[in-house]
């Protein structure tokens, strides 16, 4: 019978790295990112509070180390990002939508993702700021493709797409911090769930009807 061979200080090093990193995952769940402090985060972690400073040099760069790590707009995404990367589909319509409602399921039930976002519209940081380059990344990746579609007419397609986002952090937010109704609708529930997704569909929808109708008439009048 072969042993494992023990690896040393390095293997606990790695051990202890990894466990501090995702303590701060766990913080951010539990506590908010206002709890991410170095008492909080060792104390989830169950090791030494100094153990930052030694293999981090500070919390801050802890909290950054996980951040970096964490893909949150891709996975959020879904199987929306995998049709954007290929980009084998000119039906950015169905990207979109896709893209919204997947959105929509992620964060609702991802408690993490909440708090990050709440984060980043409370407090200006370099790490936020670097969350928000990347949820730009993905989205410009599908306004390249939309452009073209969107680029003769009067339908602003970025605006419409921020307006949804928007709604849809808000709304989120708003039912988890509080449990209560917005504009009469329980999006806690899987029927105001339904119904948000279902008007997703219905705007996107009648915001590419737009554009195509305004493209049918340059063809009428050219």
């Amino acid at each position: 019978m072969i042993k494992k061979r023990y690896q040393g200080e390095s293997n606990d090093k790695e051990r202890s790295m990894q466990k501090l990193i995702d303590a701060v995952g766990e913080t951010i769940k539990t506590k908010g990112y206002t709890g991410l402090t170095a008492t909080n985060i060792s104390k989830t972690a169950g090791l030494s509070r100094r153990l930052i400073t030694f293999y981090f040099n500070s919390v801050e760069n802890l909290i950054e180390t996980y951040i970096k790590g964490k893909d949150y707009w891709v996975t959020a995404s879904g199987n929306a990002g995998a049709l954007l990367e290929s980009k084998k589909t000119s039906d950015t319509k169905e990207i979109l939508e896709t893209l919204l409602i997947n959105q929509l399921d992620y964060f609702h039930r991802e408690d993490e993702m909440q708090k990050v976002v709440l984060w980043q519209i409370s407090e200006r940081s370099k790490i936020m700021f670097d969350i928000a380059e990347e949820r730009e990344k993905l989205g410009s990746v599908f306004f390249d493709l939309a452009d073209p579609f969107f680029q003769k007419t009067d339908v602003d397609i970025r605006a419409v797409s921020g307006l949804l986002v928007a709604g849809i952090y808000y709304m989120v937010l708003h039912a988890k911090s509080n449990d209560s109704l917005f504009c009469q609708i329980d999006i806690n529930s899987p029927e105001g769930l339904a119904r948000i997704k279902k008007t997703i569909t219905a705007i996107v929808d009648d915001t590419y009807k737009r554009a195509q109708n305004e493209l049918d008439s340059l063809k009428e009048n050219g």
